[in-house]
């Protein structure tokens, strides 16, 4: 988890986006995944570039208070 969060490799840093994109779809859609209330299109956009605004200083928060851990590095 932590070189999920706090490396800056271009790979970390794709799967760190996917992974934004993925909770972006999920929460703009979530009036219809949940069959409550029906938001409209302003609303969804409003609400997921809310959701963007928070999650992003909430990982890069986590990622500075982890440890990190020791990796074991193999010799051929």
């Amino acid at each position: 988890m932590d070189k999920f969060l706090t490396s800056n490799s271009t790979g970390m840093r794709l799967a760190r986006t996917i992974v934004q994109a993925i909770l972006g779809v999920l929460i703009a859609n979530a009036d219809m995944l949940l069959g409550q209330t029906t938001l409209s299109p302003e609303m969804r956009a409003m609400t997921v570039a809310l959701v963007m605004a928070i999650l992003s200083p909430i990982m890069a928060e986590i990622g500075k208070h982890i440890e990190p851990t020791e990796t074991v590095e193999t010799e051929e």
